[in-house]
């Protein structure tokens, strides 16, 4: 497997890269993309960062793994391509954008111009087995993405950290508080929508962060 991660991510990660859990977890991915349906397609494994430079970064929001179903899973958190079906997450998402800024639910799942703003959609881990949710959460990716929430942590100042459900929670300890802003809520799943993520107002307290700190805000 020959996967291209940009040059701003691989020079900033690069002794990431280098590390032997990183060597084997391509091992086993190699293995896995030959032999298995595993999703997202190859090329869109580090679509996260190839979207979004680590210049850009201005907001985090963490995901746990890929969708595990055909054609859903794009390399970018809760995102789905356009003209799939949107899931029920990231319907929540809309319907709390939508009742906290105003802004209409959009008829496409694909979130990519919310990375071309500095949106890092991020999952914890960056692939799965088709129809086999968390099948490769003991892969390494963990220690990759942790990596990369710490280097932003260190390396940036006033970026925001979306932090849905009780996985994602556990990762505040990664992130330096006193220079960044750490905002977290239940999973926007059906299951635990009703329980904070719906009323959040997450979304305008993103932009009236980043508009403090001298950054232009999103257009969610």
């Amino acid at each position: 497997m020959d996967i291209k991660l940009c040059k701003s991510w691989k020079n900033i990660l690069q002794t990431e890269l280098q590390k032997s859990y990183y060597t084997a977890l391509w091992q086993k991915l190699t293995l896995d993309y030959e032999s298995r349906t595993i999703y997202p397609p190859e090329e869109l494994i580090f679509n996260a960062f190839n979207q979004t430079a680590f210049a850009d970064v201005k907001v985090v929001i963490l995901g746990q793994d890929p969708y595990h179903g055909a054609g859903q899973a794009m390399g970018l958190s809760f995102s789905v391509p356009g003209g799939v079906k949107i899931p029920p997450s990231l319907r929540n998402i809309f319907k709390e954008i939508q009742s906290d800024i105003g802004t209409p639910a959009p008829e496409s799942g694909d979130l990519t111009r919310l990375a071309k703003q500095g949106v890092l959609l991020l999952n914890s881990v960056l692939t799965v087995r088709g129809s086999a949710a968390a099948s490769h959460a003991n892969y390494g990716w963990e220690h990759f993405t942790d990596a990369v929430m710490k280097t932003i942590s260190n390396e940036k100042d006033h970026v925001v950290f979306l932090l849905w459900g009780t996985y994602a929670g556990k990762k505040t300890a990664l992130i330096d508080q006193k220079k960044h802003l750490v905002l977290t809520a239940p999973h926007p799943s059906p299951l635990s929508a009703h329980k904070g993520f719906l009323g959040c107002q997450h979304f305008s307290k993103t932009n009236e962060y980043l508009g403090r700190n001298n950054q232009a805000p999103i257009v969610w």
